[in-house]
């Protein structure tokens, strides 16, 4: 694999830490992507749509450790780098859709926090996209024309006159070089007041975001985001899970009643330039007791037809399950961390072809390894063979691997599944 693109030691840090720590890199990731073609290019079909003024809405459905996550993040980039905007948030008990002790606003408040562009894909990205729209603005010949030009369609949409008189605000301010006032627009539209009266002493607006009208303000941010000189906003929520677990039932279902709410407006033609996407277990979007299909409304909307329960997977579908990695992906990808790990500690990579398969039938060999082994799982254990490796110049890999203390319960291959060979069982393994 001589000729892979050099990583550049920054972003080669960023990827061995997160992925030996189990959670998935924000930079650098199509230097570790590896199959997912199909999944990918349903996803910028959609971008596509969005950027011509539609509106699309997904779910990514992947058991824990699968790379859902490592898809989301990878779709983040190629939305980043079509000058899109992207919000990311992942829920969790004190971020939800919606709630009685502001739990929907505090997922608005993440979601902002996170806003991301090409110029800063590691979020934080607010201010830096209301001063190119300022000043985009002041080089036109009539910046107040354009101004009411810029603003004249958000004005079609709920919530849109508090939200038009911030932007002005913002915009003069900028040419006063009034620094207070830009902070307190900023505060405002990151929903930072906690009481309309806040606001009105602060701004003079008569509002603002609240639990209940957070998503009608991620509407107004992708149309003015149009009007900055973006494509629009993608959104990204994960760990769905979160709303399975809540314990009270009415909560759940106002969460579930939520997403139906964005669902449908992005069916219906009510949201323009936004792209929802959203991340959950199996579980927690099927299961009819607690999970999203408990909302008879949405699962009546997202249950697969005929055709796809057949077994031919439909990626225009709004619930994209994740297919397994063939056997040949896998090796790629380990293949490709390999490069990575010698490039960022400066040696000559030295596992061969022969010793890396070797590492995925030991993976594979796990009693259990075929219903509970996941890619996270085995790129952590890998990286870590690679430390181990760098370390001890001259370790026997072949020896190393054999160790009970690397290969944990062994098994002749997955014995306890019904005597499969590794390679049945690694045609099981789903990410």
């Amino acid at each position: 694999m001589g000729d892979a693109p050099r990583v550049p030691k920054r972003i080669a840090a960023v990827i061995i830490n997160s992925l030996k720590g189990g959670v998935v890199p924000r930079i650098g990731l199509p230097y570790v992507t590896v199959g997912r073609e199909r999944e990918i290019g349903a996803l910028l079909h959609d971008l596509d749509l969005v950027a011509d003024g539609g509106a699309s809405f997904r779910f990514l459905v992947g058991r824990y450790g699968a790379g859902k996550s490592f898809l989301l993040q990878t779709i983040r980039t190629h939305a980043m780098g079509k000058d899109f905007v992207v919000a990311d948030a992942d829920l969790s008990p004190e971020r939800r859709l919606q709630g009685g002790q502001g739990q929907g606003l505090a997922t608005y408040r993440e979601l902002v926090r996170n806003l991301s562009t090409k110029t800063r894909p590691e979020g934080g990205a607010l201010q830096l996209v209301l001063d190119r729209w300022v000043a985009a603005l002041r080089e036109t010949p009539d910046a107040e024309a354009a101004l009411a030009a810029q603003l004249g369609p958000i004005q079609e949409l709920v919530c849109s006159f508090d939200f038009t008189q911030v932007l002005k605000m913002y915009y003069r301010a900028s040419l006063e070089g009034d620094d207070e006032r830009k902070a307190s627009v900023i505060k405002w539209l990151r929903g930072e007041f906690r009481t309309k009266t806040e606001a009105r002493a602060e701004l003079g607006v008569n509002a603002c975001i609240t639990d209940e009208t957070w998503y009608e303000y991620l509407k107004l941010f992708a149309q003015f985001l149009v009007g900055a000189g973006y494509q629009g906003l993608i959104v990204l929520i994960d760990e769905l899970v979160n709303l399975y677990k809540i314990p009270n039932a009415t909560s759940r279902q106002y969460n579930y009643e939520k997403i139906l709410t964005m669902y449908n407006d992005t069916l219906q033609g009510k949201a323009h330039h936004l792209g929802i996407i959203m991340g959950g277990t199996p579980q927690s979007i099927e299961d009819r007791r607690r999970g999203v299909f408990s909302y008879e409304a949405l699962r009546s909307r997202l249950t697969q037809g005929r055709f796809a329960s057949a077994g031919l997977a439909d990626l225009l579908a709004p619930v994209i399950h994740l297919e397994p990695l063939t056997y040949e992906e896998l090796l790629v990808l380990i293949e490709k961390l390999a490069e990575i790990h010698a490039g960022y500690f400066g040696y000559e990579r030295s596992l061969t072809e022969e010793q890396l398969v070797g590492f995925l039938k030991v993976e594979f060999g796990r009693v259990g390894a075929d219903t509970h082994l996941t890619p996270r799982e085995v790129i952590r254990d890998f990286i870590e063979l690679l430390d181990i490796v760098y370390q001890n110049p001259g370790t026997n890999v072949a020896a190393l691997l054999k160790t009970d203390a690397f290969s944990g319960a062994v098994a002749a291959p997955v014995a306890a599944a019904g005597e499969k060979d590794v390679d049945a069982a690694y045609a099981e393994f789903t990410i």
